[in-house]
């Protein structure tokens, strides 16, 4: 089984229909827990280190072979947490962060929170790193998306992260840092590829689940 952790619940339909298509068979388990974001924007993410370890304790004394973090803030604080957790536990992002740095050295990061510019360009500087890769590396913030997200305005708030997209030019690849900004995709006329997380996350834990326990100490990215 996978645990999901999400700090939203507008992901949770998205990752079933991914399971649905691409992993049918899969179990996943949800939590859902939006104060953690809350208070991860008011006081830094590492204001949740606890409360996110309590999260991966109780995944895993329900069965979790594996740990998801869907949320590009905490995603960092997941991952430092694993050798705690006794199973993986991933960023959801990690893997795109490593598409993107394959893709070319000219990368634009969109985000529509600002609290997830600084830890998605830190990781894919990270992969850029691990790859041996030059890196030109460009953070934009999508103003006034996430006011229509937290409005329920999720046609709205797509809308400007796709036009937010379009109107990228000198790069090579472009990163949609949030999950929640997936289904733009859809509408985006830029040529430029537009790469987004849930998908590449998914494989990347499904495979994880798989594996199984990892034993104390072992990290998921190692």
């Amino acid at each position: 089984m996978l645990a999901l952790l999400h700090t939203s619940p507008v992901h949770v339909p998205v990752f079933d229909a991914l399971r649905d298509t691409a992993h049918p068979g899969l179990e996943l388990r949800h939590h859902v827990h939006a104060g953690l974001l809350e208070r991860a924007r008011r006081e830094g993410p590492e204001a949740v280190t606890e409360a996110v370890r309590d999260v991966l304790r109780r995944a895993v004394a329900e069965g979790a072979r594996a740990v998801l973090c869907t949320c590009s803030t905490i995603g960092a604080v997941a991952e430092d947490a694993a050798s705690r957790a006794g199973v993986p536990v991933l960023r959801v992002d990690r893997p795109m962060a490593a598409a993107a740095v394959a893709a070319g050295p000219r990368v634009v990061v969109l985000a529509a929170l600002p609290s997830t510019l600084a830890p998605t360009a830190e990781l894919v500087e990270e992969e850029a790193r691990r790859a041996g890769r030059s890196l030109w590396l460009e953070t934009l913030l999508v103003e006034g998306a996430w006011a229509r997200f937290e409005a329920g305005d999720t046609e709205g708030y797509l809308r400007l992260v796709a036009e937010a997209a379009d109107a990228v030019t000198g790069a090579d690849v472009i990163v949609l840092a949030q999950a929640s900004m997936a289904a733009a995709r859809e509408s985006v006329r830029t040529r430029l590829p537009v790469l987004a997380s849930p998908a590449l996350g998914l494989a990347a834990g499904a495979a994880a689940a798989d594996l199984g326990h990892l034993g104390p100490g072992v990290h998921a990215r190692e």
